[in-house]
């Protein structure tokens, strides 16, 4: 790419995971923001919306129409899910896109309209789609224009278990996660169940059994597992603004180790600027990677023989959304991969 600041438009930029971007970006050298868009704040400065962004010099925001997206290089988009497709589905091929929403992430169409219960309306543009954990899908992601980019359930499951899994040092089957996330997770809308009344003082399960997320942790390990992989996956809601907790146990093949499992992930990890292997049986916590574009994987073994517990971290909003869609913008386009995500984590 050229030597010049690439030209990036953010759609959504009025919720928390356009929020969380545009604080990337403006750690960024190698962009400049020049579209921000949010549909019912159409006509706002940022800094009304978002007062913390008021010392960066940022576009007005605007309807989706108004932009013009042929001056563009590249579009985040922040959109809801199920609105992104037919958005993205007419923008010119030159500009490089990153969807944050799940619109693009499952492969099979009909595996789409059965988990979100309508037809895919983009099917050519999913075809392009390039999942987009950025550390094992790194070279795909180099050659697309768009990245489906994975959620925070599903990265911070599925990092600690691909290499475990690709060696062949656990079972496809038991694999449990009970994974929590903080409230930011759940965007911003307005909605009963997210009330301060509602979450305060309280821990719930929801999507029990049928949450939309498995399908796509099952997609991503089969990729890896040599063989269908069909996950027990459960989320909860906690009452902290960001964070997600992924608790997974597996049982070890025959002859393997707790120390084996150590060993290969902090062998698949010792080079990731993003991913860190703890000391085994170290508990890791979600303040320990707030702000920041970190997980934080530990093993721990069972009390059970041949069962082992991994524990992983990050923070739902940046590693979970904003800042592994600004890593795989990076690699898209060739920069450095660390570009706009050297911040350390807010702590304490």
């Amino acid at each position: 790419m050229a030597a010049s600041k690439l030209a990036v438009g953010v759609l959504g930029a009025s919720g928390y995971t356009g929020a969380e971007l545009l604080r990337l970006l403006g750690q960024h050298d190698g962009l400049r923001v020049e579209a921000l868009t949010g549909d019912r704040m159409a006509g706002k400065e940022i800094a009304e919306v978002f007062p913390h962004l008021a010392p960066q010099k940022l576009p007005r925001l605007v309807k989706i129409e108004d932009v013009d997206f042929a001056t563009l290089d590249i579009v985040f988009c922040c959109l809801p899910h199920g609105t992104t497709q037919e958005v993205l589905r007419d923008l010119p091929h030159n500009v490089k896109i990153v969807d944050l929403s799940a619109d693009f992430r499952l492969y099979d169409p009909k595996a789409y309209q059965q988990v979100y219960g309508h037809p895919h309306k983009a099917i050519e543009l999913q075809r392009e789609a390039v999942y987009g954990l950025t550390e094992h899908y790194r070279e795909k992601v180099k050659s697309t224009r768009l990245v489906a980019n994975p959620g925070c359930y599903t990265t911070t499951s599925e990092l600690p278990l691909i290499p475990l899994l690709a060696e062949e040092l656990i079972e496809r089957d038991p694999i449990v996660i009970d994974a929590k996330s903080g409230v930011s997770g759940a965007g911003r809308s307005v909605r009963e169940n997210l009330l301060f009344t509602e979450i305060a003082d309280s821990f719930a399960a929801y999507g029990v059994g049928n949450h939309r997320h498995a399908p796509e942790i099952d997609q991503c390990l089969g990729d890896f597992a040599g063989g269908t992989v069909k996950v027990s996956f459960t989320p909860h809601l906690v009452p902290m603004v960001r964070g997600i907790f992924a608790t997974t146990y597996v049982r070890m093949k025959q002859g393997v180790l707790v120390q084996d499992l150590q060993e290969r992930l902090e062998e698949a990890y010792q080079d990731e600027p993003f991913v860190h292997v703890l000391p085994m049986r170290s508990l890791p916590a979600t303040k320990q990677v707030r702000g920041s574009n970190h997980c934080l994987i530990a093993v721990h073994p069972d009390r059970i023989e041949g069962r082992a517990i991994l524990l992983s971290v990050s923070d739902n909003l940046i590693k979970g959304a904003s800042g592994q869609a600004l890593q795989n913008m990076n690699v898209m386009v060739g920069l450095p991969e660390t570009a706009g995500l050297t911040i350390g984590p807010l702590f304490p």
